[in-house]
């Protein structure tokens, strides 16, 4: 990994933890509300949160999204992601794995596999770069590394586009996502990083074989604000300023998808921050949520902080089931929402 690499890595988790870098938009889950029941009919206790995703049973519908990975910090908050994912029976993912591609002495601070040996675990890797010399070899490489269960492809073009040394040449890359689709050994999940995919974009991802659709909605980290945060050049920190509210909404995306393409596999991401949001993003739809911010933040502390947070995000998610008269999961996706007016 070059040193300019390294730098952006560093950069990137210190304005996250120091930094403003919340949208200017709302997840909209915010304007949701569930119907009260007052006659549940059911024993809190056997509420059941367990969910099979990609052939793997979780024990509550999380996932720690891919954030991190390439430095000394990196390596430390991912080992407590992971002891705390194994602990808690959820799914993990890792940031980028470009940096352990490109230099093998980085791949432990990626590999959390001692730390979380049953654990459902994505692997990562910018979309973009398949125009950038990534093949079949890299994503495979990419799996092996992590022993990964699947691959996250993310999709970040206005984030590259606000970087001074980002990718940018993100045309004819369709054809190539498929050909990583049908030649991997694991599935490949298409994800944003915050800014939401339209289902336009979705129904092209599927047909290309892509296994599950990570709509990464606005409301939450706003990277064009990371990239403000971290640029050194004036001008290029007002350009990315004036990205504050661009994407899609989370809660949007997540209904727009479902309603266009009623049976993919979606995860709901981007702007979650506990159990009541992860409640309302699966009965919009999703068939499990994912949150890094505030995992991010906890896991600086230790993995027993994150263990604390997942363990806080399940017990409301609990209650919210129990008052709104759903027994397991499935009839959670059925529960009524309201809109405020």
């Amino acid at each position: 990994m070059t040193q300019v690499t390294a730098q952006r890595k560093s950069d990137h988790i210190r304005v996250n933890l120091e930094e403003n870098v919340r949208s200017g938009l709302t997840t909209g889950l915010e304007r949701l509300r569930f119907e009260h029941n007052a006659l549940p009919e059911l024993d809190l206790h056997a509420i059941d949160t367990r969910v099979t995703f990609l052939g793997r049973q979780l024990n509550a519908p999380l996932l720690i999204s891919s954030m991190t990975g390439g430095t000394e910090q990196a390596r430390l908050i991912n080992r407590a992601l992971a002891e705390a994912a194994q602990q808690t029976q959820v799914a993990m993912g890792v940031g980028s794995l470009r940096a352990a591609i490109e230099n093998p002495t980085l791949a432990d601070t990626f590999d959390v596999r001692e730390s979380a040996p049953d654990v459902l675990l994505f692997a990562n890797l910018g979309a973009v770069q398949l125009n950038y010399g990534y093949g079949l070899p890299e994503a495979q490489r990419a799996v092996d590394l992590i022993r990964a269960d699947a691959l996250v492809l993310h999709l970040n073009p206005l984030q590259e586009a606000l970087q001074p040394e980002g990718d940018v040449n993100f045309s004819g890359l369709l054809p190539k996502i498929e050909a990583i689709c049908r030649g991997l050994s694991v599935p490949v999940v298409a994800k944003e990083v915050g800014w939401g995919i339209s289902p336009s974009v979705a129904q092209r991802l599927v047909s290309a074989g892509v296994a599950a659709i990570d709509v990464a909605g606005a409301g939450g980290t706003s990277w064009s604000q990371v990239e403000m945060h971290r640029s050194p050049d004036e001008s290029a920190a007002a350009v990315a300023s004036e990205f504050v509210d661009w994407g899609i909404p989370t809660a949007r995306a997540l209904s727009d998808l479902r309603q266009a393409m009623p049976d993919v596999l979606l995860i709901a991401s981007g702007g979650l921050r506990g159990g009541t949001d992860l409640a309302k993003a699966l009965a919009l739809g999703a068939a499990i949520g994912g949150m890094a911010g505030p995992f991010l933040r906890a896991a600086v502390e230790s993995s027993e902080s994150v263990i604390e947070l997942i363990g806080r995000t399940v017990r409301v998610l609990r209650v919210v089931m129990f008052a709104t008269g759903c027994p397991d999961l499935a009839a959670l996706r059925t529960a009524k929402l309201v809109q405020d007016l």
